[in-house]
């Protein structure tokens, strides 16, 4: 089995609607997240300003 390298400790703050904090372990600043384009209009939602979704997070992260 390899070695841990690193572990993420992360915790979720879920605000109004989809709207929701990451607070990332030494990081000072929460990363923000929400809906935005099609992701609103699929959920029927319209936030009060438009965030990157989670997806996009993810699909960045993979992108590389």
């Amino acid at each position: 089995m390899g070695e841990i390298v690193h572990v993420s400790h992360i915790r979720i703050v879920k605000d109004k609607g989809p709207l929701r904090r990451a607070y990332i372990e030494n990081f000072p600043e929460p990363v923000r997240y929400g809906l935005h384009g099609g992701i609103k209009k699929f959920y029927g939602v319209e936030p009060p300003e438009d965030l990157p979704a989670t997806i996009d997070h993810v699909v960045a992260a993979v992108g590389g």
